[in-house]
């Protein structure tokens, strides 16, 4: 039996092949905030930028009717953080 992984707070998004206006995100997936899973859309703000690490604006929206708290999940805005492992 393979072993159960705790995917709390992990998330992955994708190129959208299905693509065809700017009004559509440039990227697409799910991601699981506090217990809650969640669509993702991501857009490119700079099309001119590095497409390698891309400045992204992020909706959320929740999946299936699930129970969630009054605080919506924020996005890390902080490009230039010293903290990150790239």
């Amino acid at each position: 039996m393979p072993p159960e992984y705790d995917n709390t707070n992990r998330g992955s998004i994708w190129k959208n092949l299905k693509r065809e206006t700017d009004r559509h995100p440039h990227l697409t997936g799910t991601a699981n905030v506090d217990g809650v899973e969640y669509w993702i859309s991501a857009w490119a703000k700079d099309k001119g930028g590095n497409p390698k690490a891309p400045e992204l604006t992020f909706s959320f929206k929740v999946k299936d009717n699930q129970p969630v708290s009054e605080t919506p999940p924020t996005a890390n805005t902080h490009a230039d953080d010293d903290d990150l492992p790239w």
